[in-house]
């Protein structure tokens, strides 16, 4: 018997209108950027989205990730201290971006934390990277195969704390990918990006993302600055609304100033709230549907999607949104619970905005002998 591509629309709503034409954005002072929407996984902006740049200490945000990776699989520990090598210390030296550690000195991990992400700190960066790599270049190959991990194309890392490097490049697309990942992987470490200021050896340093003083809503992530770079920001921001709370990600680079990448960033993330409407479709583990099921235990499996399922349209456009399923069948017993056997595509108009697997949501075994004997002459007479 052929596997036949099952699809069924689901909760079809004026399936022959097209949508809109998006909203267009704020005109944007900088080289380059994105607007991304982690709630809904979609994108909203962008301009010159895959064009090469420098990304200067925005690079420290996938220092980041592998220290937080480091934290979780019980490499290192908060309180562990480090001893502060010789290459760490003149690093900072280079460069106005410190933290004052000093050579021989013992520093915990948590202050390192702070000052590579707070002060963006140079020397700390390298002393995490040594102390995860064994050595920098170690921990600079971890890094490459992190972006190759991430399916990043045109990311290369040269060092861990962003210094200009030839060959050390990336786009706001990919460097929008590593923020994403970094929230989404370990969003318990998202208060450190929300510090405005971290105090170490009695040297108070103000965190440089001018958004934490002007928006209460913003928590992070990242400022940049080299010459070849221009003044970069990651911001994200999240604000809640009545059917949940909606998170927003910018990737601006090259700004002309300290205040023009907070103000452009402000703009973005403020027009990506107003200009878009955030709706859910479908909760987590919500039965989509009971799929009819050949020689199992029980004669339908429940469907559904193990995340929540939520689009971003344009304001006012959420009436035309409509869903297909689109498994193979027949389905045939046993099914384990979260066993892919689908995708569930949201469309809005004749576009499609967003793409789910569909999994099952109980385990059926199978059915007794007699049970599936039947069902394999009922599957021949089909």
């Amino acid at each position: 018997m052929k596997r036949l591509l099952a699809t069924l629309a689901l909760a079809l709503v004026l399936p022959h209108t097209l949508a809109q034409t998006p909203p267009q954005p704020p005109e944007i002072a900088a080289k380059a950027y994105v607007l991304l929407d982690l709630s809904a996984d979609q994108p909203l902006a962008g301009r010159n989205p895959d064009a090469t740049v420098e990304p200067a200490s925005l690079t420290k945000l996938m220092t980041a990730y592998l220290v937080f990776q480091a934290l979780r699989d019980k490499k290192l520990t908060l309180d562990q201290e480090l001893t502060v090598s010789e290459r760490a210390w003149r690093t900072g030296m280079t460069d106005a971006s410190r933290m004052y550690i000093q050579v021989g000195n013992k520093v915990k991990v948590e202050d390192l934390i702070k000052g590579m992400i707070v002060q963006s700190g140079n020397d700390a960066t390298v002393l995490l990277a040594e102390a995860i790599g064994g050595s920098v270049e170690n921990f600079v190959a971890m890094m490459n195969r992190q972006a190759q991990a991430f399916g990043l194309k045109v990311s290369q890392f040269k060092n861990p704390e962003g210094l200009p490097a030839p060959g050390h490049v990336s786009t706001v697309r990919e460097l929008g990918t590593i923020a994403t990942r970094l929230l989404v992987d370990f969003p318990g470490d998202v208060r450190y990006y929300a510090l405005k200021e971290f105090t170490f050896n009695k040297i108070t340093q103000q965190n440089r993302n001018l958004l934490l003083w002007r928006d209460p809503s913003v928590d992070g992530l990242k400022t940049g600055y080299t010459d070849a770079a221009g003044y970069c920001l990651i911001a994200t921001a999240k604000r809640d609304f009545p059917n949940g709370p909606r998170r927003l990600i910018t990737v601006v680079v090259g700004a002309a100033s300290k205040e023009a990448r907070a103000v452009e960033s402000q703009k973005l993330l403020n027009w990506g709230y107003s200009a878009w409407d955030s709706v859910k479709v479908y909760d987590a583990r919500q039965v989509i549907t009971q799929a009819e099921l050949w020689k199992g235990a029980a004669a339908t499996a429940k469907l559904g999607t193990q995340t929540q399922v939520v689009v971003s349209v344009p304001r006012g456009e959420g009436a035309q949104l409509k869903t297909q399923l689109v498994r193979t069948d027949p389905l045939i017993a046993p099914l384990t619970k979260g066993q892919q056997v689908g995708t569930l595509k949201v469309l809005s108009g004749n576009t499609v905005v967003r793409e789910v697997p569909v999994t099952v949501l109980e385990a059926v075994e199978q059915a007794g002998m007699f049970g599936r004997a039947w069902d394999t002459l009922r599957l021949w007479m089909r």
